[in-house]
């Protein structure tokens, strides 16, 4: 088998760092981010909920993102500890690996799932924090696993996916991505298709769809390309998950596209040029992308017709965008979330966290935020 090389070089360095590795001594001209824009009567988020953990290395792409189940938020900490949440109450905390956790949480069907670098899962109880059972995968966990059709899905940073069933942590199946030489260091995590199917993005810009109880594969397709020269060039990740919007599933890769798939033909019904490791966000007719260089991008779903694009933040390494009420919200690297009007793109408002925002969410109209630093919190529209 080929060994697969992972790039953990920060984007904005990634052009340096490479020259380096090729013997080369080209200077590379320091990118600054933009300042913020003024705003005037500027809209504001109201935080809810926050918890401080520790924080994760700058060149390390790690989500640790927050999951919420029965009305009890679950969080991570690094260093090996889950914790549970009712409002501001702590109900329990866990030390559950001596080495790092490095994947987000994912909180279902009295389960809380999370995985480490060495490619530990752990599942434990939600209600008390008991471990249920544990399973050794072949490398690391950088993405939260899904709890789906009574299976557990993860998938380690060696591509290799894995079904484990959800009450005794026994491995059902597995299926091998295909493997290739270079690739950036991070996962897509998986997501459900229906009720009982799952996609996975892979580095070579495929997704595949599994039946969660077989490992069958039912769906296999391209959703992006480049036309770089060199190995590293030609990088075409799906870090972002997929998502699946009635009979379309959109995608973003890194050097790549946005793509939308139409599912019942299995055909791709748009792609236009837009790099991005992040999720897009889907809403009513739009698709919007928070580009690898700090635009922001808006789609129309059907027909791929550009709607608006704001260049305001650029280099300002953006998160995922998502939608919370009627604002879409994006974070940056200074720990800024940005308001946005979907309709024109226009900056709207901000609120401030700590630390540079990794993974934004939004469960029942709140929003779940992440950041480097290790800043979790919750925040909602006033």
């Amino acid at each position: 088998m080929n060994r697969k090389y992972k790039i953990t070089c920060a984007l904005t360095v990634l052009t340096l760092a490479l020259a380096g590795c090729a013997g080369k001594t080209t200077k590379v001209p320091e990118v600054k981010p933009n300042p913020l824009p003024k705003l005037t009567q500027a809209k504001t988020l109201v935080p809810v909920f926050s918890t401080s953990v520790a924080s994760t290395d700058a060149a390390d792409p790690l989500r640790l993102r927050l999951d919420a189940d029965n009305g009890v938020v679950f969080a991570i900490d690094p260093k090996g500890e889950v914790s549970a949440f009712k409002g501001k109450q702590r109900l329990w905390q866990k030390k559950v690996s001596k080495d790092n956790l490095s994947s987000g949480v994912e909180a279902a069907e009295g389960l809380v799932v999370v995985g480490n670098q060495k490619g530990q899962l752990f599942a434990l109880d939600q209600q008390t924090g008991e471990q249920k059972w544990t399973a050794q995968l072949t490398g690391a966990l950088l993405a939260p696993s899904l709890i789906h059709a009574g299976r557990v899905i993860s998938v380690s940073n060696d591509g290799t996916v894995y079904a484990h069933e959800i009450a005794t942590g026994a491995q059902v199946w597995t299926y091998d991505l295909p493997n290739v030489q270079f690739s950036l260091r991070g996962m897509a995590a998986p997501v459900a298709l229906d009720a009982r199917n799952i996609l996975i993005a892979s580095s070579n810009a495929y997704i595949y769809a599994l039946d969660a109880l077989s490992g069958v594969p039912k769906l296999q397709r391209r959703v992006a390309v480049s036309d770089g020269r060199s190995d590293i060039q030609r990088l075409v990740d799906i870090d972002g998950e997929p998502v699946v919007a009635g009979q379309f599933v959109v995608t973003t890769s890194y050097q790549g596209q946005v793509t939308v798939l139409d599912l019942a033909s299995q055909q791709v019904v748009w792609s236009e040029d837009a790099s991005s490791i992040q999720r897009p966000e889907v809403v009513g007719n739009g698709v919007f992308v928070a580009q690898t260089d700090g635009r922001i991008k808006a789609f129309e779903i059907t027909s791929g017709q550009p709607l608006w694009e704001n260049d305001q933040l650029l280099n300002r390494k953006l998160s995922n965008p998502v939608m919370l009420g009627t604002d879409l919200v994006v974070g940056d690297l200074d720990g800024v979330l940005h308001l946005i009007d979907p309709r024109t793109g226009q900056i709207t408002g901000r609120s401030k966290t700590s630390g540079e925002v990794r993974s934004l969410r939004v469960i029942d109209n709140q929003l779940y935020v992440s950041t480097r630093k290790g800043a979790l919190s919750i925040w909602q529209n006033r």
